[in-house]
């Protein structure tokens, strides 16, 4: 009876219901992947869970270490966001000898407190030692301080200045829910439909798009595809495609890609 039991509460069914002698219910169970998850960590030290990093080269395998790992193993953000699903991409991609990827990624803001042991490394190591402990990145958008700005037109045919920015108290793509997904859409199209002048645009949702909109966006270089690079799709960048996701134009505003926003 009782190794029955376990492999009910342990199996993978999201709810168990049992009654115990004449018809009276005991109890009743919930759980979610990321309890059983933890419930199965329970029996096995980190040791056990830590990742072959042997033949990677990405920041997160060079700045991980037994102790780091067996210190964050456990721990999770309020959105039940682990260690191991920021580094499951850097995991399941090694990289090329000449090509050094990042190699983990935050399911929300938290993210970067939560695991700041592995994070502030990897941050240092990616963007030349700045410390987000220490530095604070400087910002200057006054654009009469930019100089010699005309590119020779014999080399370059085009260029392009992208930023990304996230909407505070939503998870990040990698963790999004639908709703949460959805809920970035609305804030973003509220929000554009707003801009006036040079800055105003028509939102469209890819869902919603006619395949001659798509196509001539693709053409000009300006929509985004489907995510298909491994790096991305490991980190669950991909998922539910193309829901809730969009493009502003002519403001040039991407939704949902790799970020809440790219402008």
């Amino acid at each position: 009876m009782a190794n029955s039991f376990t492999r009910m509460i342990t199996g993978r069914n999201t709810a168990v219901m049992m009654a115990m002698g004449a018809g009276t219910l005991a109890s009743a169970f919930l759980l979610s992947d990321n309890t059983a998850a933890a419930e199965r960590r329970r029996f096995y030290p980190p040791s056990a869970d830590y990742p072959d990093l042997r033949k990677h080269n990405n920041c997160m395998a060079l700045a991980m270490t037994p102790t780091i790992y067996a210190h964050l193993r456990d721990k999770a953000t309020p959105n039940n966001w682990t260690l191991d699903q920021c580094i499951q991409t850097g995991v399941d991609n090694p990289g090329h000898p000449f090509i050094k990827t990042v190699g983990m990624v935050a399911g929300d803001e938290e993210s970067y407190e939560v695991f700041a042991e592995l994070f502030d490394p990897v941050i240092r190591d990616r963007h030349n030692g700045y410390d987000p402990r220490t530095m604070k990145h400087p910002t200057d958008l006054e654009a009469s301080k930019i100089t010699s700005g005309m590119f020779d037109e014999r080399y370059v045919l085009s260029s392009r200045v992208r930023t990304g920015r996230s909407i505070r108290g939503l998870s990040l793509p990698p963790s999004c829910t639908r709703s949460e997904r959805r809920e970035v859409e609305r804030v973003v199209v509220t929000a554009l439909s707003g801009l006036k002048g040079d800055l105003a645009g028509r939102y469209y949702s890819l869902g919603e798009m006619t395949e001659k909109e798509q196509q001539q966006l693709i053409d000009e270089h300006f929509l985004f595809d489907k995510p298909v690079s491994p790096l991305l799709t490991a980190a669950g960048m991909a998922r539910d495609w193309p829901d809730a996701r969009g493009i502003c134009w002519p403001g040039l505003t991407w939704e949902s890609c790799k970020g809440h926003i790219q402008i």
